[in-house]
């Protein structure tokens, strides 16, 4: 595995206008590159934070069978108006994986709504509800993988793409904290940095975080 990567941030299709303020997508080649790296044809690839369904679209062009969940309705039915087969997305949320009947997937690649430390909407609902704070928010993330990891197949690798937010003179070490908290639910392999042309948070580069199922002792 290589541990730097450079890719062009850019998207192969333009957002409908109502979702184009809130374009947080990743670009396409990134899901391209860690498909081709650790999957194969028919495997299940699977995304928590669907978002705009990038992850869910590119595996199915690639011949991999998409699974996602996203939190806004909205996007969900833009995600199912560009699958070809609509049930691939859930609309649901991440932090009740284990209510919904998800398969056991091979790989699973997302990159999860970003919160700076000092922010009290909670994210990882749309913003519509209020958090005790960014602790609040990490412990959270680590319950969505700690769920995650009961889907998991022996050999599964999950990817998690994040950056650290610059805010102002505050600097918020996101990808640092989520990493030492899925680490202690998952392996932590290490981290791929990808460095883009341009991205945003007050950086040119963001992590992709690489974590595999703990061997049982």
């Amino acid at each position: 595995m290589r541990t730097s990567i450079q890719l062009e941030n850019t998207h192969r299709y333009a957002l409908p206008v109502e979702f184009q303020d809130d374009d947080v997508r990743y670009s396409e080649g990134l899901v391209e590159y860690f498909l081709d790296e650790f999957t194969q044809e028919n495997e299940i690839v699977f995304d928590p934070f669907a978002g705009f369904g990038t992850t869910l679209l590119v595996a199915e062009d690639m011949g991999r069978v998409p699974i996602g969940i996203e939190f806004d309705e909205g996007r969900v039915q833009y995600i199912q108006s560009k699958l070809k087969q609509r049930d691939r997305i859930i609309h649901g949320d991440a932090r009740q994986l284990e209510t919904y009947n998800l398969p056991t997937f091979n790989f699973s690649i997302t990159s999860p709504p970003y919160m700076g430390k000092n922010d009290i909407g909670n994210p990882l609902s749309g913003n519509t509800a209020k958090l005790e704070g960014y602790p609040e928010y990490l412990r959270d993330i680590r319950n969505v993988y700690k769920q995650l990891g009961q889907l998991m197949a022996p050999d599964a690798t999950v990817v998690i793409e994040v950056a650290n937010i610059k805010q102002g003179n505050s600097i918020t070490t996101l990808a640092w904290d989520i990493a030492m908290q899925v680490s202690q639910i998952l392996h932590f392999e290490g981290e791929v940095v990808v460095n883009w042309d341009e991205y945003g948070y007050g950086y040119d580069h963001s992590y992709c975080l690489v974590f595999t199922k703990p061997h049982k002792s």
